[in-house]
């Protein structure tokens, strides 16, 4: 477990946790290039569609997506044969893979309301607020030392470099010992025998999506009337 340093400030993380945010870089590293690609599927099918039809889109886009990957997992862990070992192990691949597809909603949730998504930093401090709710949301506010509504338009694009890396900071912790956590319990029950895996897994994923979906309004407000210039 990681705690604040006696002078307040909050240290680098180590071990387990530093592998955690080393995955989560890595998706987000994968992922940026990918964000145009991902609106301009979210158009596919009317290429005239405003940017509140294009965000509804990636959002069932992204629920269906990562309940998929958990309930392929599950039901993989229940066939025949496949050991706990096997399991876990497939469980941790799909690990990486939830990062990646949430980074990936999430970026591309900040690139229809025009928000900046250039620097590394501001990628991180987008994803990891999106992905951890309302403790997110809390501590970017805090950090900042602003207030006010929608703290993806309003914050991430303003706010220093400097400042932007002492919030991403603390989001790491919350990250590691928050998400990891609940990423821990979802591992476990996708081992579950006889296909319950599978309904766990999927269940488990579709909720973590539809949270993010929730945090991800909360954090940008109402979609634009039009799209950005």
């Amino acid at each position: 477990m990681v705690t604040d340093a006696p002078d307040g400030s909050v240290p680098e993380v180590a071990g387990g946790g530093q592998r955690v945010l080393d995955l989560l870089d890595k998706a987000i590293t994968l992922q940026s290039p990918l964000v145009r690609k991902n609106i301009a599927r979210a158009r596919q099918r009317n290429p005239e569609a405003t940017p509140a039809e294009v965000i509804r889109n990636l959002e069932r886009m992204y629920v269906s997506a990562l309940a998929g990957t958990g309930a392929a997992v599950g039901g993989a862990a229940a066939a025949p044969g496949v050991g706990t070992g096997v399991a876990l192990a497939l469980s941790g691949g799909e690990f990486l893979s939830s990062l990646q597809l949430s980074a990936l909603f999430a970026l591309s949730i900040a690139e229809v309301h025009g928000v900046p998504i250039d620097e590394v930093e501001r990628r991180r401090t987008i994803v990891m607020g999106i992905m951890l709710g309302g403790s997110g949301s809390a501590t970017i506010t805090k950090v900042a030392e602003r207030t006010g509504q929608h703290w993806g338009r309003q914050i991430v694009g303003q706010v220093s470099g400097e400042t932007l890396r002492q919030i991403n900071k603390v989001l790491g912790r919350h990250f590691i010992t928050k998400y990891g956590t609940k990423q821990g319990i979802i591992v476990l029950g996708r081992v579950a025998p006889f296909g319950v895996g599978a309904v766990i897994g999927g269940g488990a994923n579709a909720a973590l999506a539809t949270l993010a979906v929730r945090a991800a309004r909360r954090a940008f407000g109402p979609p634009p009337t039009s799209w950005p210039g």
